[in-house]
């Protein structure tokens, strides 16, 4: 890796940095992942996740089942292009080690996508990130607008970034801890 962690600026810089790291990660513990296939990204605008991987929907797809790619019209076998997509505000928030931890959860993603044809945060997904020494769900980076708690105990119940149903309508839903009504707070 030329680029340091330390010295990245630009989004550029941000992608090569993230690329090469993966690619270490590929060779020292086993990832199976085709980096030619892989698009990255970077955005400015999300605010509940770290990273993502985006990819087509494909009908029939199951994780934990090799995905028959040769089945699709005009393919030659390969798995289709996916696209990793950084968070610059995650990346600005998390240090060096959650930033690489976000990218080995990532990493999973892709391997799932490009082996099974779909991906999940499933038994097998847990499994994997316990072997990349990586969290099923990265860390916040970013204060939600709507924060749901449970209006007898006071546990957190949702977090939320936009307005939505389970904002509009609280009242009507239930918390899973004490069955009580949500508050917003």
């Amino acid at each position: 890796m030329d680029l340091s962690y330390d010295s990245i600026e630009s989004d550029a810089d941000l992608i090569e940095w993230s690329r090469a790291y993966c690619r270490t990660v590929r060779r020292e513990r086993g990832v199976s992942v085709r980096f030619d296939l892989v698009d990255w990204e970077v955005s400015h605008r999300a605010k509940r996740r770290a990273a993502a991987v985006k990819r087509p929907k494909l009908d029939g797809a199951i994780v934990g089942e090799p995905f028959d790619w040769e089945s699709l019209d005009g393919s030659d076998g390969r798995p289709l292009r996916c696209t990793v997509s950084l968070t610059r505000e995650a990346f600005e928030t998390f240090d060096r080690d959650e930033w690489e931890s976000t990218l080995r959860h990532e990493l999973v993603h892709v391997e799932q996508y490009q082996r099974d044809g779909t991906t999940d945060h499933g038994p097998a997904f847990r499994e994997r990130a316990a072997h990349l020494d990586t969290d099923v769900h990265c860390p916040a980076f970013s204060d939600p607008k709507y924060v749901l708690t449970c209006g007898d105990c006071g546990d957190l119940v949702a977090r939320r970034y936009r307005d939505c149903k389970l904002v509009d309508e609280r009242e009507s839903y239930r918390s899973n801890c004490c069955g009580a009504s949500l508050e917003l707070t």
